[in-house]
């Protein structure tokens, strides 16, 4: 069997923000649930403080179910949101816990439901996240590429009622730990300048690439499509030296002026 006959594709995405993840089943089957993708050096500069990550999951989910999340969505919000420190997102880690619960505070997502399955065949699928926080939608997406790959070679998903989903690379690694190849991708809220343009017309629209590589090693790609994801512009301007280059300020300025990042 090739490899194209063994590719499981999913993408997950909403009305105004589509996400996809792919997933590919490799030829090697190896599990990769006790490997780690993300570097164990301590990074913590010596006037740091390390918080344990099941203290960070705790605080996290105790902050999302008292916003009105319950704890099955909280958790995986959590997860996903502390994969992206662990694995140097700081852009979309903790950082961004404030946005999810003032989300489901204010109503702008919910968090309690299932995502239903509009449409399938063996290998595609037509998702509604009915407005639940992304990691739920795309975790439901992603599991479900995944079944349709292991029967058909290949699931791809497709969802809309979603919100922001977290790193990409988290859907990819979903499929890859599983011995597949992952791809997720999504689109994002209109922040960014098309090269000379006066106002904001394209989203960061991130995408993801995991593969498997031979012993413990892998192939993970997971990046903007526009120079910079909006939330490390903002970490950038925190620290205000790392802010240098116009086009991130400017990015900046527009953000905050709209309120509708998302990405």
């Amino acid at each position: 069997m090739n490899l194209l006959q063994r590719f499981s594709l999913f993408t997950c995405g909403s009305l105004s923000r589509y996400q996809s993840v792919i997933a590919i089943q490799s030829v090697d089957k190896k599990q990769f649930n006790s490997q780690r993708y993300y570097s164990t050096d301590d990074m913590a500069a010596p006037d740091e403080s390390v918080v344990a990550k099941d203290e960070m999951r705790r605080f996290m989910v105790d902050c999302m179910t008292t916003a009105g999340a319950t704890e099955s969505h909280a958790t995986q919000l959590a997860l996903v949101l502390l994969e992206g420190d662990v694995r140097g997102h700081y852009s979309h880690g903790l950082n961004r816990l404030d946005m999810y619960v003032r989300d489901v505070q204010q109503k702008v997502c919910k968090g309690d439901g299932e995502p239903v399955i509009l449409k399938e065949k063996a290998g595609t699928a037509w998702v509604d996240g009915n407005n639940l926080l992304g990691p739920v939608v795309g975790n439901f997406c992603m599991d479900l590429a995944i079944e349709k790959a292991k029967n058909a070679g290949i699931g791809w998903v497709v969802a809309k009622g979603s919100n922001h989903y977290g790193i990409a690379g988290w859907y990819a690694l979903r499929a890859m730990k599983q011995g597949m190849l992952g791809m997720s991708m999504t689109n994002t809220s209109p922040i960014s300048y098309p090269t000379r343009s006066a106002v904001p017309a394209l989203g960061t629209n991130p995408i993801s690439l995991a593969a498997p590589g031979t012993g413990d090693d892998a192939f993970v790609l997971d990046m903007a499509s526009t120079t910079v994801a909006i939330g490390k512009v903002f970490i950038g301007e925190r620290e205000t030296s790392k802010l240098s280059y116009t086009s991130w300020a400017m990015c900046v300025h527009i953000a905050k002026k709209s309120m509708v990042v998302k990405a």
